[in-house]
C-alpha cells in the first residue's frame, strides 16, 4: 500500500533526498541504498528522493537510476513516498526517465530546471508541460537558479500549477519574497530546498523540506516542524537556531561530499564520490566533525 498523501501535502512532510551508496570499485550498492533507506524512514522521513542532485545522477545511467528506484521501492515503499528525480536539460529525455520511473513504481517525480543550456521561460513551461504530460505520476518541480542559472519566474510558476498533475515545488531560489508571491498565487504544496531557510519558509506557506542534512537530523527536523504546525514558535526557532551548524557545516563546501563523509563516520553505507566530486580533506573532514558536534549530532 502506497503512503498517504493529501492535497497540502502530496509527498509527506519531512524528505531527505538521498545519496546513491556506491561499492568500493564505484559500482552501485543496492543493498546498502536498501539499508539507508530503511534507516532514514525509521528516522521519522515520509519520503525519499532517489536519483536527485544528492544521488549524483548526473554520474548515474538510466539503468542505474532504474535499478536503484525499484530497490528503494521494494524496500520502504510501503512506508515512505519514493520519489524519483527524472530531471535533465534535455525534454525526450527527462520524458523517457519519467516513463521508467512510473512503470518501475515511484510514487511521483521531481523535475529540476534543465541547467546549462538557460531556456526562456516558454521553454521551461513547455518542458515541465511535456513531462507532467507523459505519466499519471504527481510532479514536484525543481526550482534551484543557482545550479540551473535560470530561475523559474513566479508568472510560469503559477502557470504550472494549472497541471493537474504538477502539485509541488521544491524551493532552493533563496527568495523569500518571492517564494511568498508564488505559494499564494500557485497553490502548489511548496517545500524547502534549502535546509538553512527550512525555518523561514514555513514562516511564508511552505509544507515541507526535501533536505540533505535529513541524512543526519531527520528526528530535529521533524520536531522543528512540529513545534511551527502547533503553534510554538519560541520553539521552533530554538530548534533552528540548534541546527545551524549543522546547515552551515554541511554545505561548507559540496553537499554530496560532506554527507558521504558524515554518513560513513556514522557507519552507514555511503561509498566513494563519482569523479568530478572528490573525497574530503582530511582538514575538512575535522572541520565537519566540529560542525556536527556543535549541532548535537553523534558520530
Amino acid at each position: 500500500m502506497a503512503p498517504i498523501s493529501t492535497p497540502q501535502t502530496p509527498f509527506g512532510r519531512v524528505l531527505t533526498a538521498m545519496v546513491t551508496p556506491f561499492t568500493a570499485d564505484g559500482a552501485l550498492d543496492l543493498d546498502g541504498a536498501q539499508r539507508l533507506a530503511t534507516h532514514l524512514v525509521d528516522a521519522g522521513n515520509d519520503g525519499l528522493v532517489i536519483n536527485g542532485t544528492t544521488g549524483e545522477s548526473p554520474t548515474t545511467s538510466d539503468a542505474e537510476k532504474s535499478e536503484l528506484v525499484r530497490a528503494v521501492l521494494e524496500a520502504v515503499g510501503d512506508r515512505a513516498h519514493v520519489i524519483a528525480g527524472i530531471g535533465t536539460n534535455d525534454t525526450r529525455h527527462s520524458v523517457e526517465l519519467a516513463r521508467t520511473a512510473e512503470r518501475d513504481g515511484a510514487h511521483g517525480l521531481l523535475a529540476v530546471t534543465p541547467y546549462y543550456n538557460k531556456p526562456p521561460q516558454e521553454g521551461l513551461y513547455r518542458h515541465f508541460s511535456a513531462i507532467a504530460d507523459s505519466t499519471g505520476l504527481p510532479v514536484m518541480l525543481y526550482d534551484i537558479p543557482g545550479r540551473s542559472g535560470v530561475p523559474i519566474d513566479t508568472e510560469t510558476i503559477v502557470r504550472l500549477a494549472e497541471h493537474p498533475r504538477i502539485v509541488a515545488n521544491k524551493d532552493a531560489k533563496g527568495d523569500l519574497g518571492r517564494a511568498s508571491w508564488a505559494i499564494a498565487r500557485s497553490g502548489l504544496a511548496w517545500y524547502s530546498g534549502d535546509d538553512m531557510l527550512n525555518l523561514p519558509l514555513l514562516s511564508v506557506g511552505a509544507c515541507g523540506f526535501v533536505s540533505v542534512v535529513g541524512h543526519l537530523v531527520t528526528p530535529e527536523l521533524r520536531a522543528l516542524l512540529d513545534a511551527h504546525l502547533g503553534g510554538e514558535v519560541q520553539k521552533a526557532t530554538e530548534i533552528h537556531q540548534k541546527l545551524l551548524p549543522v546547515y552551515t557545516g554541511m554545505f561548507r563546501t559540496q553537499g554530496v561530499m560532506t554527507t558521504k563523509a558524515a554518513l560513513a563516520l556514522q557507519g552507514l553505507p555511503a561509498g566513494p564520490l563519482r569523479p568530478p566530486l572528490v573525497e574530503l580533506s582530511e582538514q575538512e573532514t575535522e572541520q565537519l566533525k566540529v560542525d556536527l558536534a556543535a549541532g548535537g549530532v553523534e558520530l
